[in-house]
């Protein structure tokens, strides 16, 4: 049922403990909302007993001296009021450490997300990553503002209650105690049952979310293919056992909350009401303590329906916890520097050496990669679709830690650098170019202070870019709505390019980089892309052999192995592969332009 791997199960006391860990930075504050809490309860106690001493002593043997009577209504109204608001006060308190303690864990999440390696998102479906960064944490939330507060509450009311019964009554209290056991195994009995339903409950809330990412983001390509009964009829299955699963819930909620507490409650009015009769036979009964221990028991027995009911709440919260923590102690994040070196790219000279990569453990998709890329030079990796190109990239980008062989630039180990240096010194431009929402300027910069709003202005003028972004009615200020939608492919591509050259790279990675913008367009990616090469190591991964006809070196792949290397006229010399390749490029291009 586990949705990814993670390292290590969590136990609910273990998740338990962690999340009160986050409360620990506001000790003071819970403590004083503790007091509040304590004297607000005592207040709420000592009602009851006022109103036996008033009954007892004055109401019964008709004694109407009004001056302690009206001592004794003053007391009990002042009483409640001060219960009101030191409980108003308290209640004030845990609520603003919940959301304060929430708060903290979001930002944990959210960052241990933003470390995470690509190995994890490989491996994790979009919408269940979604769906424990919000629902899961959203179900904490209520643990803390709700659920423990509630229990912290009626724990220390229950226990004034019990004070107060034993004030009254040691016999008949220590007669009453004897519910707390079968309370307690009642709580126990449903956690046990509850936490099943509620993890697979859980899991099918995640499974729907995946599904209406997945047919959110592939719109276009449901509505091309045809496939909307299929996702209905998908969703409509993920669904029904989503529902099944909150059913059980509701047929348990419904047998061991309110029904078995309120059955345990008619039970101990009758222990009550049985030892008054009974002592009434032999001796006078005071009715005061009668009505005040009555009184106790409807307040002893509504805070346990409370927490029973909280309970519910408080398991899908352990469950949501041990989700949210599974994450966060997730040991796949992005490599890291290593050793106590920090070397430098100077001149972007770049070797591997015999490496061999797979993303499973079990199948290499590189095998004994070697090539040097020297300091302004344009290699290109060629190959069929799964020969290999883009993985030679995510590796010397420092996405995937190296399984076996040696990568270095400038002579140093790329496991050395730190994550600033590859970023800022090497420049990845993708096939399909991510904007966010913001502006283009925003898009440009990416919050690198010290990229200058004239710099913008000139990187877009380098890769052709500022022409377009003239045009638009607010220039440099126009708004980009989400992944850039507003602009065209090939707008947004140049964008990126300016993006990349802002930044002054000494090494260009570029991921068939011109492969989904117009004719046109190309055409001055191509000019750019000739100015960014100068003077800078460029790897350039393509699918169109004609974009990379000038590369000093193409390295050509063929399932994971390096399996012809030379410039174009003499890859083309060799005949083999290239050779091949290009031949069916001319002819598809050719056919193109006869059918035109």
């Amino acid at each position: 049922m586990n949705e990814w791997h993670t390292t290590e199960s969590l136990s609910p006391h273990r998740a338990f403990r962690r999340l009160l860990g986050y409360a620990k930075p506001y000790k003071k504050t819970l403590s004083f909302a503790f007091l509040l809490l304590m004297c607000g309860t005592a207040a709420d106690v000592v009602g009851p007993i006022l109103a036996k001493v008033f009954i007892d002593d004055y109401l019964t043997p008709r004694i109407f001296d009004w001056r302690p009577i009206t001592i004794l209504c003053v007391t009990y109204g002042a009483l409640h009021v001060a219960a009101v608001g030191l409980n108003y006060y308290q209640l004030l308190l845990f609520q603003k450490v919940a959301l304060k303690i929430i708060q903290q864990l979001r930002i944990d999440v959210f960052n241990k997300v933003q470390d995470l390696g690509l190995t994890f998102f490989d491996q994790t479906p979009g919408g269940s990553l979604v769906s424990r960064i919000t629902n899961d944490t959203e179900a904490i939330k209520d643990l803390f503002v709700h659920v423990l507060s509630t229990f912290v509450k009626n724990g220390v009311f229950l226990v004034g209650i019990m004070v107060g019964m034993f004030v009254l009554d040691v016999r008949l209290a220590m007669m009453c105690l004897t519910f707390m056991p079968l309370i307690v195994g009642l709580m126990l009995v449903y956690r046990y049952f509850s936490a099943k339903v509620y993890r697979v409950a859980r899991f099918k809330l995640s499974q729907l979310n995946t599904k209406l990412n997945e047919s959110i983001s592939g719109m276009n390509v449901i509505q091309a293919m045809r496939q909307e009964k299929r996702m209905r009829r998908e969703f409509a299955h993920i669904n029904e056992h989503h529902y099944r699963a909150l059913m059980k819930n509701i047929q348990l909620n419904s047998l061991l909350l309110r029904p078995a507490v309120e059955f345990l409650y008619a039970a101990a009015v009758v222990v009550v009401l049985m030892f008054f009769g009974f002592q009434s036979l032999s001796h006078t009964v005071e009715i005061g303590v009668l009505y005040a221990f009555v009184n106790y028991l409807g307040r002893f027995f509504e805070p346990v329906n409370d927490m029973m009911v909280w309970l519910n709440q408080f398991q899908q919260a352990i469950v949501s916890s041990e989700r949210v923590f599974g994450l966060l102690d997730d040991k796949r994040t992005a490599p890291e520097k290593e050793g106590d070196e920090t070397p430098r790219i100077e001149r972007g000279h770049i070797e591997f050496h015999n490496v061999s990569f797979s993303y499973d453990g079990k199948t290499d998709v590189l095998k004994n990669i070697t090539f040097t890329a020297r300091p302004g030079e344009t290699v290109a990796l060629v190959g069929h679709t799964g020969s290999g190109k883009s993985t030679v990239a995510n590796l010397l980008m420092r996405f995937y830690p190296l399984d076996r062989g040696q990568i270095t630039i400038d002579g140093a180990p790329l496991e050395t650098f730190d994550n600033e240096e590859l970023r800022r010194k090497m420049g990845l431009v993708l096939q399909d170019s991510f904007l966010f929402v913001g502006d283009v300027k925003s898009n440009i910069r990416l919050s690198h202070a010290d990229i200058s709003d004239e710099d913008i202005r000139q990187a877009a003028q380098f890769v052709q870019a500022d022409a377009f972004i003239q045009r638009l009615p607010q220039q440099y200020d126009e708004p980009i709505g989400e992944r850039g939608t507003t602009l065209s492919s090939g707008q947004r591509q140049l964008i990126s390019f300016a993006r990349t050259m802002a930044l002054n790279p000494k090494i260009l990675v570029l991921d068939e980089a011109t492969a989904s913008v117009d004719t046109e367009t190309e055409e001055a990616i191509q000019l750019a892309l000739h100015n960014m090469r100068k003077g800078r190591t460029t790897i350039a991964i393509a699918h169109r052999l004609s974009t990379i006809q000038d590369a000093d070196q193409i390295l050509v792949l063929h399932q994971g192995e390096i399996v012809e290397r030379g410039t174009h006229r003499e890859l083309l010399a060799k005949k083999g592969l290239y050779h091949k390749m290009y031949l069916l490029q001319q002819g598809a291009a050719e056919a193109a332009e006869h059918n035109v």
